[in-house]
């Protein structure tokens, strides 16, 4: 059987099409928590703090943006910019009453009737890195 020119490109547009979903749904990587060297930061304890020890360091800034890119990005979007899977982090409110709601999530995650929405991350990246996250992700405000 042969196809004639306008079925040619249209199979080669599925092709391409389909090539192209295939990579996008892996673009993000393995959802394994990946690990945040936090060494650089200065020590906070062990009891979690309500109000963010590292606001305006830029070293923690940089450790945060590295870790919300392992980490978060692949729900909350590249850059914090949501795509709508979750919430867009770059309208969070800035300074201690953003804090509040931010280490509550972090800490404990989100789900609603049975289904993980967010796992909780607080355990298994520690306090410093989701202080340096959220360092970062005030660096990223918009008001929208």
């Amino acid at each position: 059987m042969r196809l004639s020119l306008s079925q040619r490109v249209l199979a080669a547009a599925v092709l391409l099409a389909s090539a192209s979903i295939g990579s996008q749904l892996f673009a993000h990587g393995n959802v394994t928590p990946q690990p945040v060297d936090t060494t650089a930061l200065p020590e906070i304890g062990d009891a979690w703090l309500q109000h963010n020890p590292y606001r305006g360091n830029a070293k923690a800034a940089e450790i945060g943006e590295s870790a919300f890119g392992q980490n978060c990005a692949r729900c909350h979007g590249l850059e914090a910019i949501s795509g709508g899977i979750a919430p867009d982090l770059r309208y969070l409110e800035l300074g201690d009453s953003g804090d509040e709601w931010f280490i509550m999530r972090y800490q404990h995650g989100s789900s609603h009737d049975g289904k993980v929405y967010m796992p909780p991350l607080g355990e298994v990246l520690g306090q410093k890195a989701g202080w340096a996250i959220r360092t970062w992700l005030e660096t990223k405000h918009t008001d929208g």
